[in-house]
């Protein structure tokens, strides 16, 4: 039942966002096509709910040449990369702004485990230990509000695990305030690796 009622806040929460951050947008559109040559736009294929794929969007923040379907922590030197308004961009998250498109389309959610990219199978192999595949995939979730980019693969599979068993409006009204917390003060971004802290995943929902 929850699902229809998350959907339903998925579509409004989305559209009123593509309207109230229209200027936002276009001032972020301009500045990646001043800083670099390319598409304003990022495309890559990325893994849905039930192992689906679509292709998720976000702002180019790399450079043209950059390797294609390897994650960021895979590359070498990743920092050489990045353009230099893309360094603003991941840093603030604002980068991930054109998933309202994919949330209002109906391939995302607000808040569910982050998407993996195709070929991420270490990531998908954990979390279809714990039934986090079946579940819708999101903007953000426990995993983005509990270390992020510091958190191992494991640990990424417990939280999103977590999350797909206890699905319900409070624990993502939770994620949804955190997330703009961890985002102000840029918590959990580390470029070119995942990283080495374990979270009492339990101990997330107890908060």
């Amino acid at each position: 039942m929850y699902l229809r009622v998350k959907r339903l806040i998925d579509m409004v929460v989305s559209l009123l966002a593509i309207i109230v951050l229209f200027p936002v947008f276009f001032l972020l559109i301009v500045a990646i096509k001043l800083d670099s040559k390319g598409p304003i736009l990022f495309k890559q294929k990325r893994v849905g709910i039930h192992k689906t794929h679509f292709n998720i969007l976000k702002f180019r923040t790399m450079k043209i040449d950059t390797p294609k379907d390897k994650p960021t922590h895979l590359l070498e030197n990743p920092e050489q990369w990045i353009t230099k308004v893309g360094k603003i961009l991941r840093k603030t998250s604002l980068d991930e702004l054109p998933q309202v498109i994919n949330i209002l389309r109906g391939e995302m959610s607000i808040i569910g485990p982050r998407p993996a990219l195709w070929n991420q199978y270490d990531l998908i192999a954990e979390r279809d230990k714990y039934g986090a595949n079946d579940v819708p995939v999101g903007l953000t979730g426990l995993a983005q509000i509990n270390g992020r980019d510091e958190l191992p693969i494991e640990e990424k599979a417990k939280m999103d695990g977590l999350y797909a068993k206890n699905i319900c409006l409070t624990i993502d009204i939770k994620c949804f305030f955190l997330t703009i917390t961890s985002i102000i003060r840029s918590k959990g971004v580390v470029e070119g690796g995942t990283g080495n802290i374990k979270v009492k995943s339990e101990e997330t929902i107890r908060k």
